[in-house]
Parts: C-alpha cells; structure tokens; sequence
C-alpha cells in the first residue's frame, strides 16, 4: 500500500510543480500502442514514472539523447536454480540485459528441501533490486516414479500464499494427475482457484486440452510448434515463447509473433545456464533474435513488456507512464536489442546498486547424502531381446523411446559405442530409499570416461552417463565429496568439477566463477568424445518423468506416455 504522503509527491511531481527525483531527458520512447517514436522527458518520483510527454526539471537528469526508452523486460517463466547460481547474484547477471521482472518458480530447492527452501528464495526476493516473483511449486515430487526429498501437499502452500512476492500457483506438471482428478492435485487447484495458475501442458490437445484448462490452468510454456500453440490460443491459453539452454522454441514459435496476437504472448527462459547468459544474453536475446527472424518488432516488444505483465495481473508495469514502476531500459536499436542503461525500479544498474543489499544465508548445505559408490553399483541387466535405450535429442528435453541389441557378459549389459549407446545410471540422494537404477542412453557421442551431475529434475538424484564403471563412480563420488554439482572423470580420476553446496543446485561464488566453471567442464567433456552443447543440463533432463517419451529416475526406467515404469 502507497501511503498518502508519497500519493502526494508523485502527484506534486507529475503536475511539474515541483522537480522531480530524476528525469531522463531527450530519450524517444517507443509507444507500445502505435509503435511510434516520440521524444519526451521521463520523470520519476522514487521508484514510479511520474511523467512523460511533457518538460521536466528534476533533481537528477540523465542525458538520454539519442537512445530509445523501453520498458524493462519480463521473465514469465524460470528456475533461477538452472543459473547455477544464488538469486542475489542471479540478478547480478541479469539485470544488464535489462530483464527487471521475473517471475520464479523455486520447484528444483523445493523438491530437495520443501517449504525451506521457497522461504529462502522469499528471503532473497526481499533483498533483490529486481523484482523476483515467486510462483509456488504446485508439484513436489512432481510423480511418484522418483523420490524426491521433500513433499508439499495444499496446506504448506496455503502458508505461503499471502506473501507479497508470490503470485499464485506455479507450473502444474502433473498433467495426469489433473486430468484423473486425482485428489492431491485437486486440493492444490481449489486452493489456488482465485490466483494464478501455471501450466505445464507438452503434447496436451483436443479433448484433454480442455480438461486441463478447465481446472482453472492460464499458461504453458512447453509448447514446442506453431500448430499446438494455435489450438492453445484458440482455447484461451496464454503461451509462453521459450528459449532456454536446452528447451529452444523461439525459432519454432516466432510465426505467432503479430500485433494481434501479441496479448496473449509472453516470453519465458525456463532454464538457462551462465554460459549463455554471458555469450548471448537473456530476453535482450529472445527479442534481437525474434526481430531478425522476421518478427514485428512492436509485437515482439509488446510480448516482451505489457503482455507479460498483464498476463500474470502485474498491472503496474510493462509499460512507460505515470504512475507505473520505473523499470526502464535505454537502447541505441530496437531491433538489436542491446541495453545501454537500465533502470530497476527508478534506480540505475550499476555495481553500486548491489552493494547495500541484506546477505541472505545458502541453505541446504550437505543435502547430498550418499554412501560412497563402486563401480558395481553401475551394472545394468541384459535383456534376452532389444533393450530399451533414451534417445537424446539435440536442444530438446523431448527423449525419444529406442529398442537396441547390446552386447553382454555374465548376464550384464554392456555399452556399445558403434551405437552409441552408454550407461546412464541415477542415484537417490535424499538419504531416503537408496535406489539405484541403470539404463542406457543415445545421443552422447561419448566415448570413453563420465560425467556426473546432482542437478536433475525434477527431483535431483545423482545421475551419471558414462562408458565404464569405475569412472561413473568416480565422477558421483567426487559430487557426493563436494555437496552436489558436476563432474567429469576419464580412467577413474576426476578431471574437472564444479561444486554446488546450495543445495546441491546452485554455487555459492560469484557468476563469473560458475561461468568459468562451466567453460573447464565443457572443455573437459569434449575430450570424452561428447558432442552435445550442453551436456550437463542435457543429463539433467533424463530424468524428467513429465517429459515424454522415455526418461530414468532412481526407480527405473519411465514410459512417459503410459506414465509407468518401462
């Protein structure tokens, strides 16, 4: 609530009859109605436009002449978890691309540490100098076909559900469990029935699309193709335009991007890592990319800005003008989308900007608990027949269902590099069941060593693929030593890690360490042979059991489409 004397100041301020806190003067501000390009002064009175289009003085003035005034850029969708890095210094990282609103969902530290960890990423969105929303993870465990280290039933989210930084109800991948009314998923939707409500709808159409909807479900971002996201728009479906690390349908969905569809658009990052971050950008990216694949670009700025904020009832931003939060980016170009000055709330980004923040204590230190493994605990059964096999698809987090003949000895599968079919074996590390299961993957190109990795949704078990035994256990021994992250191992020995304490999920060093990090684990990969990108988050998203077609969990092998165990 804005208490009466800063109505007053804003008003006294607006009005021009007193000067304002800041003005940015001389900047062309892109009307997001018409498309157009007018000069004005910007005025702002603490942290909301006060005025535009009109002659300011202010307290402050920034010089903007020749640059481009937009509003700050709206993340719908992600898991600040998959930067690797802690919230507070996830804004650190963002906030240059001038990205000032996102809007979370903390489902990776929940499903490791419960209502523990939501309330740690509240802690830091009460620090933050963006504004990070908070979803809350609708499903922990997301399925029964793994084991998850904590459970959040209806009531430990009605506790959360009147904090300030939480909007509603986040993805609700059990799409199953929606469409069989399955009592758990029903409480969690009556719950939640008068706030937001996220989707997680891959593949979803025709009669279950309206089931599905009809549970009071708004969005989806798993929408991977043009055709499927039109049958969702006709339905009433808001569609969230993804472009993450693994997960890329920009490129599949930028025909959608037109003035009139613009309103029920978003654009959302789901899960993107700091290499990329740092070598290409976050929405600055999503929106120079749609721009140059043919997309109008005040659609594209609109889906960017005013879309996503009225998409999710944010109804004080996504645009430029009195009386909204000034969260402003200033470029040279519309069309290439980089951000010269940004402003996070009337305040400007700069190092300066971080440094009186609240330090918010990690949490979920040693969460990975696991006995030390040996190279049996990798064996895999041999099948009398064809065994099934994940196949990997670049870019995709889609697996597809393959049938090969492996070779085998004393009644145990064996990798088969002509085929490149290696080892995939996940771990529980919860210190709950112990399970273990072992399977096998194409897609790898690796050809000798492991990699291992304590980031895998959505429950976060160890997972391990590799060519031989020992360098598996190696590899997931070394993340069981070091409290959760990734590791690369060749002949048994560890030749590159990358430690994640947080729970098991995310660094406690600074972006620029991860990044670095991640550039030695990639490296290191390739010298196994491995010719996927992106590795790590590939392996991370074996294990999904809401993703189709075939995924392994500690439990076993997962038939997605049958929502059962292979």
């Amino acid at each position: 609530m804005t208490d009466a004397a800063t109505l007053a100041r804003r008003i006294a301020q607006g009005r021009g009859d007193e000067p304002a806190d800041l003005v940015i003067r001389g900047a062309r501000l892109l009307d997001l109605v018409t498309g157009g390009l007018i000069e004005t002064d910007i005025a702002l009175c603490g942290d909301t436009v006060v005025g535009t289009y009109g002659s300011y003085q202010g307290k402050v003035e920034v010089d903007a002449t020749g640059l481009i005034a937009v509003p700050g850029f709206i993340d719908t969708h992600l898991h600040v978890e998959s930067s690797l890095v802690t919230p507070l210094e996830f804004e650190r990282c963002v906030l240059p691309h001038g990205v000032t609103t996102a809007i979370c969902d903390p489902h990776e530290i929940a499903n490791v540490l419960g209502v523990e960890g939501i309330r740690y990423f509240l802690a830091c969105a009460e620090a933050m100098r963006m504004d990070l929303r908070v979803q809350l993870s609708s499903c922990v465990p997301a399925t029964h076909l793994e084991t998850a280290g904590a459970r959040l039933e209806a009531p430990d989210l009605v506790a959360l559900m009147d904090h300030p930084k939480v909007i509603g109800l986040a993805e609700f991948m059990n799409f199953p469990g929606v469409l069989h009314r399955d009592p758990g998923c029903l409480a969690k939707l009556e719950a939640f029935s008068h706030r937001h409500i996220d989707g997680h709808a891959p593949l979803v159409r025709g009669m279950d699309l309206n089931g599905y909807l009809s549970a009071g479900i708004r969005t989806d971002h798993e929408t991977t193709t043009a055709e499927e996201a039109r049958e969702k728009l006709a339905k009433g479906m808001a569609i969230l335009i993804r472009e993450g690390s693994v997960s890329k349908d920009l490129h599949a969905l930028i025909p959608l991007i037109s003035r009139d569809a613009s309103p029920f658009l978003a654009f959302c990052t789901d899960d993107r890592n700091p290499l990329d971050i740092a070598e290409e950008g976050h929405l600055d990216y999503m929106i120079r990319t749609a721009i140059a694949h043919g997309a109008d670009v005040l659609a594209t700025y609109r889906v960017a800005t005013l879309s996503a904020a009225r998409n999710f009832g944010l109804f004080d931003r996504g645009f430029i003008g009195p009386g909204k939060r000034a969260d402003i980016v200033l470029l040279d170009d519309l069309a290439t989308c980089r951000p010269k000055v940004v402003f996070a709330g009337g305040r400007l980004v700069e190092d300066a900007l971080f440094a009186d923040r609240i330090p918010v204590a990690p949490v979920g230190l040693g969460s990975v608990k696991n006995r030390q493994l040996t190279p049996a605990d990798f064996k895999a059964r041999a099948h009398q027949s064809e065994t099934p096999v994940i196949g990997v698809v670049p870019g995709r987090i889609i697996t597809e269902r393959l049938a090969m003949r492996l070779p085998s000895r004393d009644g145990e599968a064996l990798p088969d590099l002509a085929q490149d079919a290696i080892k995939v074996t996940v771990i529980e590390r919860h210190g709950k069941s112990g399970g273990i299961a072992t399977g096998f993957v194409h897609g790898f190109g690796m050809k000798h060593g492991a990699i291992a990795s304590s980031v895998g949704h959505d429950s976060h078990n160890l997972c391990v693929v590799g060519v031989d035994e020992a360098s598996m256990a190696a590899a997931a021994n070394r993340l069981i030593e070091i409290g959760g992250g990734f590791a690369v191992a060749d002949g048994g020995v560890v030749t590159a890690e990358l430690a994640l304490p947080v729970a098991g999920l995310m660094s406690d060093q600074p972006f620029e360490v991860v990044r670095h990090g991640l550039e030695d684990l990639r490296a290191a990969a390739k010298t196994l042979g491995v010719v996927l990108a992106e590795p790590f988050l590939q392996v991370a998203f074996l294990t999904l059991p809401v993703i189709p077609h075939l995924k392994i969990t500690d439990k076993g092998l997962v038939d997605v489409d049958k929502f059962d165990f292979v």
